[in-house]
């Protein structure tokens, strides 16, 4: 809370500064400038944003320096809704491709996020550090799954009643809710 108070304060004396440097309305002006402009940028960027993180998606990868950098979007946007020259600044920063990708490799360090790959040919027995410290052995196991093949007897919900192993299934001619 006091750090909102502290900002707010910032935000004032700089701009009475500007104000009294240029002007009034050259201050209104500019603005109302950088925020119509930043407004553009925010649009931009959120969209690459968006596009690299269904990109990542698309390639089955971890998408978690896509998400970080979209959060930083939302920030940078919101800094430039926040009116005043400082939080303008800031939310500039974030918006930029260069200083967003290397503040959201900031982010990932600071939290620590695992990239463990998702998709085919991922790596496999990967050793990752976990949040306490502690070395994590990881493996990526993919499972594929077929739907019930209930035209051929023997299988899983065949006509036949019986299951996998060829055993019947208990509770086949019960009414529903009495299995």
């Amino acid at each position: 809370m006091l750090a909102f108070v502290a900002v707010a304060l910032i935000e004032l004396v700089v701009i009475l500064q500007v104000g009294q440097v240029i002007g009034t309305w050259p201050t209104v002006v500019l603005l109302v400038a950088d925020s119509i402009f930043g407004a553009w940028l925010l649009k931009r960027e959120g969209r690459k944003a968006w596009q690299q993180f269904r990109s990542a998606l698309d390639q089955m990868r971890w998408p978690g320096d896509e998400v970080a950098q979209g959060a930083l979007v939302i920030v940078g946007g919101t800094l430039l809704l926040t009116p005043g020259f400082v939080t303008d600044i800031a939310g500039f920063l974030l918006l930029l491709a260069p200083t967003r990708r290397i503040l959201a490799r900031q982010v990932r360090k600071r939290f620590r996020l695992l990239d463990v790959g998702a998709g085919p040919g991922a790596a496999r027995g990967r050793r990752s550090s976990g949040p306490s410290g502690e070395i994590l052995d990881v493996e990526v196991v993919e499972i594929e799954r077929d739907g019930p093949d209930r035209d051929r007897p023997g299988r899983d919900g065949g006509p036949d009643g019986r299951g996998p192993d060829g055993r019947e299934r208990p509770g086949r001619d019960l009414p529903p809710g009495q299995i």
